[in-house]
């Protein structure tokens, strides 16, 4: 299963100012290295949460690596954001042995209850749900996973709860 990359609704998202300056350290680190397009890319995520238009153009100019590479690189590759993702990503698994134990359940009723589809980010930014193809965790099929923590065994239900809970944690 593939998640639509650019959503149409999160790119009407309003331009934040990008602080380019943060680049320079990485850039000075990986400027001269052979093979420095992944870094560079990781780096600049770890930097902005994803990788901002601006981004590459100073990658570009700075590095001397084209445009197109960069992209067709941050394209290719799922671990690369163009957009602004939640707090929390939600990734539930859609692999075969979840796929069976009944996951689309799990994605519906999260879909229900944050008002968003896959691939898509809550506009408080604090969510954001991916379909994803295994989180190898078949013995505890049906599962999701919220940053590094793995549930299992879900139903719809205990899947939102577990969304609610968070939110209200951190609300206190």
């Amino acid at each position: 299963m593939r998640i639509t990359r650019l959503n149409s609704k999160q790119t009407e998202t309003k331009a934040e100012a990008v602080d380019l300056r943060l680049l320079d350290p990485l850039i000075e680190k990986n400027k001269a290295k052979k093979g420095n397009l992944i870094p560079l890319l990781q780096g600049a995520q770890d930097l902005y949460g994803y990788i901002p238009r601006e981004v590459f153009g100073k990658l570009s100019d700075e590095c001397g690596i084209s445009l197109s590479d960069m992209f067709g690189v941050a394209t290719f590759y799922a671990q690369f954001r163009l957009q602004p993702v939640g707090k929390h990503i939600i990734k539930v698994c859609h692999g075969t042995a979840c796929h069976v134990q009944n996951a689309k359940e799990i994605s519906e009723a999260i879909e229900e209850s944050l008002r968003i589809k896959d691939g898509e980010t809550t506009e408080d930014r604090f969510y954001t749900l991916e379909s994803v193809a295994c989180l190898g965790c078949c013995s505890l099929a049906p599962v999701m996973m919220i940053g590094d923590q793995t549930y299992g065994k879900l139903t719809g239900n205990e899947a939102v709860k577990i969304i609610k809970n968070i939110k209200l944690s951190e609300n206190n």
